[in-house]
Formats: structure tokens, sequence, C-alpha cells
């Protein structure tokens, strides 16, 4: 078994099906720790990636990278893009890899299974832009232990890693400043 069907594999198991984000996914992660020379099938600790999309390619990086948001390592940056950064925290290098746009014939819709394998066995170089790039990552945004703790103001929610906003000199949770999310019923 090759090593990119030993990930897809395991991305496949996380994920559930292979569909082609789960093929993008795998072969972005694999660029991606190649890039930085880290290894594709082993875990590193340095390793911080930024996704770009909430589809199943992020769940192919996750599996593959180890990476999740409980262990703050794995970075949710929902620009609707085929596109991920992987961090070296280590030695400070990073790697942007995104998806081109492709021209040409495509499988018709509904030829999932042909999608798959056209997007398995296009050449990289037609497939993939990488990037070397430069993040900064703030103190509160590495994993670990928070940093810093604050109590909204107004609903008495714990914020961490310096989420809060000031209102009037006050710490004031997200949901509070701008508006949650959710209705309280």
């Amino acid at each position: 078994m090759s090593e990119y069907e030993e990930l897809l594999a395991k991305a496949k198991k996380f994920h559930g099906d292979v569909c082609p984000g789960i093929v993008l996914g795998t072969r972005v992660a694999m660029v991606g720790r190649r890039e930085l020379g880290m290894s594709a099938t082993e875990k590193n600790r340095d390793l911080i990636v930024y996704v770009e999309i909430d589809r199943c390619m992020a769940d192919a990086i996750q599996a593959i990278t180890g990476c999740s948001l409980g262990h703050r390592s794995l970075k949710a940056m929902n620009y609707g893009k085929f596109a991920a950064t992987f961090v070296d925290t280590a030695r400070g290098n990073a790697v942007r890899v995104s998806v081109k746009e492709r021209t040409g014939p495509r499988p018709g819709k509904g030829d999932r299974k042909d999608m798959v394998k056209t997007l398995a066995e296009t050449p990289e170089a037609d497939l993939i832009r990488i990037q070397k790039v430069r993040v900064a990552i703030p103190d509160q945004d590495m994993p670990g232990f928070p940093k810093y703790k604050a109590v909204c103001s107004q609903c008495g929610d714990q914020v961490l890693d310096g989420r809060e906003s000031m209102v009037g000199g006050k710490p004031v949770c997200k949901a509070c400043a701008q508006g949650a999310y959710y209705e309280e019923v």
C-alpha cells in the first residue's frame, strides 16, 4: 500500500467515506508536511494548520496531521477556499497549499467516483499551488493552557485567551458585544 493510499484510508475512516474533498485534503496534507520536512505518517507536536474551508477537506487534514481544534493546533479560517497553511512552530517555517482552479473537461455531475479518481491521478503540479508564507501566531493562540482568563461583565461567562472586548473599561464576551449566533428561549 502506498503512503497516499494509507493516508487516504485514514481520512476515509475519520470522515466516513471518500469524496473529492477527502482526496484533496489528503493530497494537501501530504504536500504541506513534505514541504516542511515533516513525515506525513507521524504526529508532530510543532505543527499548526490553518484550514480555509469547513468542508470535507478539513476532516482529511485533521485525520492525517493529528491537529485538532481541541489541541489548538488546527485553526479554522472559513474563507471558503480549498487551502491550508502548515506552520512548523519550532523552526518558524510555513507553507500555504491550495488547490488550483481546474480548467478543461471535468466529470459530469453525479460522477463522484470519476471525480475522485481524476483528483487522485492529476499530477501535483496541475492540481496544487505551494506558497512559502509567514504566519505570526499570537501567544494566546498557541497550544497549551490558557494564557489569560476574563469574566464577561454582562453575562458572567468565562472568556479565555484574550477573546473578550473592552466596553466601558470592562471585559465583555463577543456574544454580548456583537450579538450571539444563538437566542435564549
